[in-house]
């Protein structure tokens, strides 16, 4: 069975190396001369004194690269990324910083204030250019109160991403105490005409959810924030100050669609879902599989998911019996930590796997693109029917691995967790189901 996890592996990796962010850049912007085509929208450069550009995210590298070669040599523009890693090869006028994932940093907080500087200057004349992609949320930030320290502000993100929320939840609550989330960068650069492009990890039509959406308008609401807060029994993990302000009725609400800021901002997907599926779908296909895809399980609970994914093989075996069939599913599962071990949503969703595939002839892969599960160093994990017995003969517990929230240790001990190092790219985790007659 060692091959069924070496194929989920391969289709995995041949999918990473099929997405290209410089390339997809340079077929969504077209320039011919001065005029530059974004979809159905022209922009004749010759009418701004200014292009400035933000980048801000787990690709923000591979997509500021892919800007510089549509409007270099021609146009020279300065701005700002943050970014999990450090540049290789930085361009002149851009201002670099190593911005903390998944929590915020010294950097992340100098990066949102360079930006802010960046944007204070735009105006009529101002063409802003926002690349945007997963991981933004941590690694550009600024508290709307300026009071608040980044110690409070590393408190609430923790107390957030570890409540078991989906991610639309917690970026409802990212959004209203944030000065750079939930359209407020729009609201920054509020005269200059902007472009915002995207490599989403985010469901289609929850773009907001990008980055908390920084330079789109805010579909959620106080009283949004307010029953999260209560369902996820999230208040008293927050800092005092902000329950304060919450109390007292002093969180302002966020940008929404009429605002001024929204009049000359042009929002397009650079990458998405359909980008991630189909060189997947061709990858498995191409190693004779039958193959098909599923989005259905986004924040579903990891246990519900995996029985879902699974039931789903299942029934694609009994469609095509006698061939190798492989279900390729993408999106975040909700993985609430409750131990203090080390792990995140994909091998958290592999573990999970690891007793209903014992004895079948079955592999299971869920990874990140960006190379990063929670807070360990893989990107995910793999396993087939035939690792719980591994597990059991070398000592190892799955369920107690799961409640610890340990299961990146677990893998690495059986030598089946993926380490990929981070990809510089960010679209949906990815899970792969491979099952043999």
């Amino acid at each position: 069975m060692a091959d069924l996890k070496q194929l989920a592996r391969r289709i995995f990796h041949e999918t990473l190396a099929a997405i290209d962010i410089p390339a997809a850049m340079q077929r969504k912007l077209r320039r011919d001369g001065t005029r530059l085509h974004c979809n159905d929208v022209v922009f004749d450069l010759r009418n701004f004194e200014k292009l400035r550009v933000v980048a801000m995210g787990k690709a923000a590298h591979a997509m500021v690269s892919g800007l510089a070669a549509v409007l270099v040599p021609f146009v020279r523009f300065e701005g700002v990324v943050s970014a999990p890693t450090a540049a290789l090869k930085p361009l002149p006028g851009m201002k670099y910083f190593v911005g903390g994932h998944p929590m915020p940093n010294e950097e992340s907080w100098k990066a949102a204030e360079a930006i802010l500087a960046l944007l204070k200057n735009c105006d009529e004349k101002t063409l802003v250019f926002f690349l945007l992609s997963g991981g933004a949320s941590a690694l550009v930030e600024l508290p709307l109160e300026r009071a608040t320290t980044l110690e409070e502000v590393q408190q609430t993100n923790r107390a957030l991403v570890t409540c078991g929320a989906p991610i639309d939840d917690i970026n409802s609550v990212r959004k209203h105490v944030s000065a750079v989330k939930g359209g407020r960068l729009a609201a920054a650069a509020n005269n200059a005409a902007k472009i915002t492009l995207a490599v989403s990890d985010v469901p289609v039509g929850k773009e907001s959810a990008l980055a908390s959406g920084p330079t789109l308008p805010d579909p959620t609401t106080l009283a949004d924030v307010k029953r999260i807060l209560v369902e996820y029994s999230l208040r008293e993990k927050l800092p005092e100050s902000l329950r304060r302000r919450f109390d007292e009725g002093r969180i302002p609400e966020t940008p929404k669609t009429h605002a001024p800021a929204f009049r000359n901002a042009h929002f397009s997907l650079l990458l998405g879902m359909d980008e991630l599926f189909h060189p997947a779908h061709h990858a498995a296909e191409a190693k004779g599989c039958i193959a098909c895809c599923d989005n259905s399980t986004d924040d579903w609970p990891v246990e519900k998911a995996a029985e879902y994914l699974l039931a789903q093989l299942e029934e694609l075996r009994e469609m095509h019996r006698g061939q190798r069939v492989a279900l390729i599913a993408d999106g975040e599962i909700s993985s609430p930590v409750t131990g203090n071990g080390i792990g995140g949503r994909n091998s958290a969703f592999v573990l999970a796997c690891v007793e209903k595939i014992a004895g079948k002839r079955v592999a299971v892969l869920s990874c990140g693109t960006d190379g990063i599960d929670g807070n360990s160093p893989a990107a995910g994990a793999v396993a087939d029917g035939e690792t719980l017995e591994r597990a059991r003969t070398a000592g190892f517990d799955p369920g107690d691995a799961f409640r610890r929230s340990d299961a990146f240790t677990f893998f690495s001990r059986l030598e089946d967790a993926i380490v990929t190092g981070p990809t510089g790219n960010n679209l949906r985790d990815l899970r792969i189901l491979v099952a043999e007659p």
